[in-house]
């Protein structure tokens, strides 16, 4: 009886590592795109995030402050505001919610005190601010960020309905 050796071709040794070279190249393809992925993701959620924080405090504003004629727009020292007016008892404040020097920034105020745009405290940073009163109780807010990203919201009183 004759033992027979079996002959070793260089596909036996070729096939596993081509095998193993294409299975490296894939992960190492899925890991790069998804990594890209993600980072893009990331970059649209930080983009939008100063736009509609700035736009969702606001509106929060709006609602905290909802009472007849408590809410318009306006100016204060030059720059257009929202204006919050409240009171608790005898004592009447408003409230100015406005951009200044690249700020989101809101100032209350005793009624008949003076104060400068440098004094409301920083909320966020943009570079526009806009409001416009569409009809009675109806506002739109405009913000842009430092990045440019522009997003507006109408928001209407409910105590006028």
């Amino acid at each position: 009886m004759r033992f027979q050796r079996q002959k070793n071709h260089v596909i036996d040794l070729l096939f596993p590592i081509a095998v193993l070279f294409v299975f490296a190249i894939s992960s190492f393809l899925v890991l790069v795109l998804s990594a890209h992925i993600y980072s893009s993701q990331t970059q649209k959620m930080n983009t939008g995030y100063t736009v509609h924080t700035s736009l969702a405090y606001v509106a929060e504003k709006i609602r905290q402050n909802d009472s007849d004629g408590g809410i318009s727009a306006g100016t204060f020292q030059g720059q257009e505001c929202l204006v919050l007016k409240g009171g608790s008892g005898d004592i009447r404040y408003t409230t100015y919610i406005y951009s200044y020097k690249g700020k989101l920034k809101e100032l209350t105020l005793r009624d008949g005190t003076d104060a400068s745009p440098s004094d409301g405290k920083d909320i966020l940073a943009v570079a526009d601010f806009s409001v416009s009163e569409i009809r009675p109780g109806l506002f739109r807010f405009t913000s842009t960020d430092t990045d440019g990203t522009t997003a507006s919201v109408t928001i209407s009183e409910r105590s006028r309905q």
